[in-house]
């Protein structure tokens, strides 16, 4: 069936990656899929890049796609090999999580729908959805000619399944571009990685900046998040949602992104928060405008700092184009709370 106009609350979006580049042929479908959806849209990309190496390898490994062995859901069972280095990868891994996030915040921007709940989710081709993953969806969006090689729950298999057209790309099976990196003198991963921020109303940004922590993590995430005291000068205060609201804001979303990883959400008081005092720590993650906040407390190791620059307008990572399309897409808690702020007066009449 084509793309439902604007009929489903929950929309599942799946598709396969090939390589990290941008991925254009998703631009059609996430647009499709942001108009048809009221309330929620999850977007789960599949790529043997983003393998963890944990499952053992297929016994099919290395046979054409035609001839891996298909399960009961007509899915394609492919090999687990290893994927990329997690480190090495940070900037394409950024830049690729931006696009699809700026795509379907655009258009939901567009249709005054800024409070749609989109998530970006990385699977590798040895990574099994839970079984009753599809149980809160009305719709699966899939791609035209895209095959995915991940055998997929019965949850999601018995949703109505829409179809849209590919952009500029072809699949392809067989060769991948961009396969694993040879690893460098950097680890794939840091066992524990930390991170702070206010969380205001979770949006794209936050989720970028959460999503690459958890991408870098081999065991936990340590999120501080800003303290109700801390905000007191903030725009809009009163639509500010409370710190216990946005401590679940931050790991229903992480527990949903990589679910592997333990998570510790705890309340910060000023700029270090965990940094200044646990000596576990091995990785920050940072936005490009709090880079010089956060390091280590005094005795403590010095932390390995990866930054965030594909959120800001001047980024050195994206083209001209992107650069624009992200100067659009009011990707900001104070944009959000403005917009709830002008909703409430327009339903008032005040």
């Amino acid at each position: 069936m084509p793309l439902p106009n604007a009929t489903a609350s929950h929309a599942l979006l799946l598709a396969t990656v090939n390589d990290l580049s941008t991925p254009c042929f998703l631009a059609p479908a996430i647009a499709g899929a942001a108009r048809c959806v009221r309330d929620r849209l999850v977007i789960i990309l599949f790529s043997r890049l983003f393998n963890t190496g944990r499952r053992p390898r297929s016994p099919f490994a290395g046979r054409s796609e035609k001839t891996r062995r298909r399960d009961s859901s007509g899915s394609v069972r492919s090999d687990s090999s290893a994927g990329v280095s997690h480190t090495e990868c940070w900037d394409d891994i950024q830049r690729f999580l931006t696009y699809v996030y700026v795509q379907t915040t655009t258009v939901a921007q567009e249709l005054d729908n800024v409070l749609l709940l989109v998530d970006v989710l990385l699977r590798g081709f040895d990574e099994d959805l839970s079984e009753d993953f599809g149980k809160d969806f009305d719709v699966v969006i899939r791609i035209e000619g895209d095959c995915i090689p991940v055998p997929l729950p019965r949850s999601v298999m018995s949703l109505r399944t829409a179809w849209s057209k590919p952009g500029d790309h072809v699949f392809d099976s067989e060769t991948i571009p961009g396969s694993p990196t040879v690893p460098g003198s950097d680890p794939s991963t840091h066992p524990v990685v930390a991170l702070g921020g206010t969380f205001d109303h979770l949006h794209a940004g936050h989720k970028i900046l959460l999503s690459m922590a958890a991408w870098i993590a081999d065991e936990k995430v340590i999120v501080g998040v800003t303290d109700d005291a801390l905000l007191t000068k903030k725009d809009n205060r009163d639509v500010l949602e409370s710190l216990p609201e946005r401590i679940q804001g931050v790991r229903r979303f992480m527990e949903l992104f990589k679910p592997s990883l333990v998570y510790d959400i705890v309340p910060i008081n000023d700029v270090y928060g965990p940094t200044a005092t646990d000596p576990n720590i091995q990785a920050l993650v940072v936005s490009k405008e709090t880079a010089s906040g956060g390091q280590a407390g005094k005795g403590l190791p010095p932390l390995k700092t990866f930054v965030i620059d594909v959120i800001s307008h001047n980024s050195r990572l994206l083209d001209v184009e992107d650069v624009e399309v992200l100067k659009q897409a009011k990707m900001s808690s104070t944009y959000i709370r403005q917009w709830i702020v002008s909703r409430q007066k327009r339903d008032t009449g005040t």
